[in-house]
């Protein structure tokens, strides 16, 4: 008897300290990815004002923003960029026959709290309700009007002058019909491409659960990612990995630590660090730093983390519609009320000054200045009109 309780004994005990070395392993992994994580946000956020672009603009802002990280001078100078190129266009449509920049736009603004509908007089959303125009784009159209779309669940506009109005399920559809018989998407290619494959599952997601012709598909996406990784866990470039995490946190799937995504005891993950480099990452190994691997690397990183801290996947931008998250404890009393207007209206005429986080939060209406506007809409707030 007492060589049994022995054995189990150990066998506990060996169970145990097996369970804490996995711990300190998975410990130290994400230590490195947060270290990773923080040098690439102060990298980021040294760089020049985001202007309205694919490189340099908004992904930079989507991924400061989704991680907290994003500063008042990038938040108000981006807004004030975005206004004088909606102006200079004099137009809501952003480009002649890419959608995507629309599309861009809108999630970047979002994810900041501005009004997408009314920039510069402009609703960005209006392009997006002619179908014939976000397929213009061909898959990349419909993807990104879909995830622009279902950031914070925006109505399309409604627009009985254009052949075709745009609605979700013709998006959906599109998306899927789109498929190719491999399982995977591309532009071009009659093979699946990793990246195109990620951003595809990225639009789908938050129709995972309800939509029985979406979960097929991504299940079969998904099994065809795993198939296309290499042997160390990755992709041939950074970007392909980057999408393909930020696919799978969508998902709600730890690309991590499931047994799908590692190869060789490489995980995603894995793969994405190893294109790391000094304040940021390169767009294919034993390469150079490169901004647009940067970027997008950076909001894979951050898609992963919201997921590992319970918090809302990267596009799903939900958490930012409660509207008492626009309004700050200015004077730091503990409490939201009127002192706080009264604050602010003693910064206004300067006889008070402000800390840089201050002015950030007493920015209520988001419009990049602190004036009497922003007295109004908090006051509107403490006695329940807004």
């Amino acid at each position: 008897m007492k060589s049994k309780v022995t054995k189990i004994t150990a066998l506990l005990t060996a169970f145990i300290l097996c369970i804490i070395g996995t711990m300190s392993v998975n410990a130290s992994a994400n230590s490195e990815i947060f270290d990773k994580f923080n040098e690439t946000s102060v990298h980021l956020s040294g760089l020049d004002t985001p202007i309205v672009s694919s490189i340099g603009g908004e992904w930079m802002i989507i991924g400061l923003s989704r991680a907290d990280k994003i500063s008042y001078k990038f938040k108000s100078g981006y807004y004030k960029n975005v206004e004088n190129y909606v102006k200079n266009k004099g137009s809501a449509q952003l480009h002649r026959s890419k959608s995507t920049d629309n599309s861009r736009v809108i999630i970047a603004l979002t994810s900041i709290g501005k009004d997408v509908t009314d920039v510069s007089g402009y609703n960005l959303l209006e392009p997006l309700a002619d179908f014939n125009y976000v397929k213009k784009q061909g898959i990349n159209g419909p993807v990104w009007a879909l995830t622009a779309l279902d950031t914070v669940n925006y109505q399309i506009p409604v627009n009985y002058n254009v052949a075709e109005q745009t609605t979700r399920k013709k998006l959906i559809d599109y998306i899927l019909n789109n498929c190719l018989d491999d399982g995977g998407w591309a532009l071009s290619a009659n093979a699946a491409e990793p990246d195109i494959t990620g951003m595809a599952i990225q639009s789908l997601a938050p129709y995972y659960k309800t939509d029985d012709a979406v979960k097929t598909a991504v299940d079969r996406a998904v099994n065809v990612l795993s198939n296309l990784q290499n042997r160390n866990g990755g992709y041939s470039d950074c970007e392909s990995c980057a999408q393909v995490i930020t696919a799978l946190t969508g998902l709600g799937i730890n690309p991590h630590t499931d047994e799908r995504f590692i190869k060789n005891g490489n995980s995603l993950i894995d793969a994405l660090m190893s294109f790391s480099v000094e304040n940021g990452f390169s767009h294919v190994l034993k390469q150079k730093y490169d901004q647009i691997a940067t970027e997008q690397a950076y909001y894979a990183l951050v898609s992963y983390i919201r997921l590992i801290e319970n918090k809302t996947s990267l596009y799903d931008m939900s958490d930012l519609k409660d509207k008492t998250d626009v309004f700050k404890d200015i004077n730091s009393d503990g409490i939201i009320n009127v002192n706080d207007c009264t604050y602010i209206q003693k910064y206004i005429v300067k006889l008070v000054t402000f800390t840089p986080q201050q002015i950030n939060d007493s920015d209520c209406n988001c419009d990049g200045c602190v004036d009497v506007s922003d007295v109004t809409l908090m006051q509107k707030y403490l006695v329940h009109l807004y």
